[in-house]
């Protein structure tokens, strides 16, 4: 009888700013603004980091190894390169260790690639997941994650508050004495997370047709009677976790047209949410939604060249980066426990309006739990 030993983890390395890649950051839990190598050999992770760092990383950084950089770069030098560079540092590091394949992210930086291939090291890459871990989130995690939708909800509440507290003068929103626009709303909602140390980036705030361009920001005037869609997903700078969350508004009165829509959204976004649980495809999730929004009469097409209707991905993975694996959309997926997804399903007609409705889900053992706790409503008196 033979025996099957299980095969041996490959080695990986990155070269990146932890600061800016999600992927370092989660390896060492350490934040650097330049670029540093990273190692993952047998298992045991290695950094090398500058004079600058060193001192600051061997007390923060959560590596099994950090070595000197301008230790391993005066070796080189001795090994008979006169100016070594971080390909020759690198590639000098991997071969005293024995190493002479590497498994790369996809976005590694190909110069660096093809300087260590000339030198010796195979390199390999491999697409996101890079860490297949990362996936799956843990209980703090989950904290970290619904910390910052707290304080993205408290922003969204100030500005919602901002709306109820304006009168609407002809087509136009007043506050104290000022016409309430996109860019207004944006200050209140990302000064109000900058004081709970989270930073909103492309923070949508789309009045009427605008709104019915999905990843439109907004501008201008937010008019009276029509729909707008607030869309915010910032990044905690104490825990660099980001959440995400749309809400729909109208100050003033709906048309019924858009009232309508926004019944069909809703009504549609619950069926998805109920049906999320382990086990379950993704896609199946989507095709649902997709059902629902047609059986009330809401049709996907092209008109004018523009796409109306519901055109987009239901959900997406939610974590180190605001979209992250796993997509919930027309490709299969199955969900499982420690996934945390949005369900966001839209429906977009220009002169009727934009309507969409984001919670923040993590899928549990026989189901799923709503992060999400701000109210669905969509007229503001």
């Amino acid at each position: 009888m033979t025996s099957k030993t299980k095969a041996a983890s490959p080695d990986l390395m990155m070269y990146a700013a932890s600061e800016y890649d999600s992927n370092l950051y989660y390896a060492v839990k350490f934040v650097v603004p330049d670029p540093f190598p990273f190692f993952q050999i047998k298992g045991k992770k290695i950094i090398l980091m500058s004079d600058l760092e060193l001192g600051r990383s061997q007390k923060q950084a959560k590596v099994d190894e950090i070595v000197s950089y301008s230790d391993i770069q005066v070796k080189t030098q001795k090994s008979g390169i006169e100016k070594p560079g971080v390909a020759d540092v690198t590639a000098f590091f991997l071969k005293s260790k024995g190493v002479h394949k590497i498994q790369v992210p996809y976005n590694f930086n190909l110069g660096l690639a093809d300087a260590l291939r000339l030198r010796g090291i195979e390199i390999e890459s491999k697409a996101d997941p890079f860490f297949q871990e990362r996936v799956y989130k843990s209980d703090e995690e989950v904290k970290m994650i619904t910390d910052s939708l707290r304080h993205t909800e408290a922003a969204i509440h100030k500005a919602e508050n901002l709306l109820k507290k304006s009168k609407i003068v002809g087509k136009k929103i007043v506050y104290q004495g000022q016409v309430v626009t996109s860019e207004l709303l944006k200050k209140v909602i990302n000064v109000s997370m900058m004081e709970n140390n989270c930073i909103g980036s492309h923070t949508i705030v789309a009045s009427g047709d605008l709104g019915t361009d999905p990843h439109n920001e907004g501008t201008g005037t937010v008019w009276a009677h029509q729909s707008l869609i607030v869309d915010v997903f910032p990044r905690s700078g104490d825990t660099f976790y980001y959440a995400d969350i749309t809400r729909t508004f109208v100050k003033g009165k709906a048309s019924p047209a858009l009232k309508a829509q926004y019944e069909a959204v809703q009504r549609a976004q619950e069926k998805g949410i109920a049906m999320v649980a382990p086990g379950m495809n993704g896609r199946l999730v989507h095709q649902a939604i997709q059902q629902d929004m047609e059986s009330y009469g809401y049709k996907t097409e092209r008109r004018n060249g523009v796409a109306v209707g519901f055109f987009h991905g239901t959900g997406h993975g939610l974590g180190l980066d605001v979209h992250e694996a796993p997509r919930v959309n027309s490709s299969d997926h199955i969900l499982k426990k420690g996934e945390v997804v949005t369900v966001e399903p839209g429906l977009y007609y220009p002169g009727v309006g934009a309507v969409r409705i984001e919670d923040l889900l993590v899928v549990t053992d026989k189901g799923h739990r709503n992060l999400t706790v701000y109210p669905k409503k969509l007229e503001i008196a």
